[in-house]
């Protein structure tokens, strides 16, 4: 029990930051892949995808994200290898590029994964938990103190824009 807490606080410090960056990259980067998907031949694709039966959907959603488990592997690789910053570059890369692409296959066959009932239990688990991590980020000492860092930093450049609009 004595090690429990310290290693509940890591687990907790990293479902955070996964948390933070699928809630606040999530929208953003499928936005930026929705635009990117206007090329043609990718709308084409989209289309396909979008029309698959729901096992085809499943692949589709789920090799993509599994796929990206070995790019993660080797990064923890050079990591240890002693190239600290390469593997942070490649996680960090890794994270932001799979977010996109299987942020965008969500989207895509989202009606078909919700033809399956372990996927729907799977996915209301994954929300409740990400509601309540939020739901505690927020009233923790870091985001209140980070929130008013902002709101005042808002004011000040509202009067800064606003003595510019009378000059």
């Amino acid at each position: 029990m004595l090690l429990w807490r310290p290693f509940r606080f890591v687990l907790l410090a990293l479902l955070v930051v996964v948390i933070l960056i699928e809630e606040w990259g999530w929208r953003p980067l499928v936005a930026l892949a929705a635009k990117v998907a206007r090329w043609p031949p990718l709308a084409a694709l989209e289309r396909r995808i979008a029309g698959a039966p729901r096992h085809v959907a499943l692949a589709l959603f789920l090799v993509p994200a599994l796929a990206l488990v070995p790019v993660k592997l080797g990064a923890v690789w050079l990591i240890e290898d002693g190239r600290a910053s390469l593997g942070i570059a490649v996680i960090v890369a890794a994270k932001v590029v799979g977010t996109a692409f299987v942020g965008r296959l969500f989207v895509l066959v989202e009606t078909q994964l919700m033809t399956f009932a372990w996927f729907v239990r799977c996915l209301t688990v994954w929300r409740s938990t990400r509601d309540r991590v939020v739901a505690a980020w927020r009233q923790s000492v870091f985001w209140r103190g980070a929130d008013s860092v902002r709101r005042a930093a808002r004011r000040a450049l509202d009067r800064v824009l606003t003595l510019k609009d009378r000059s």
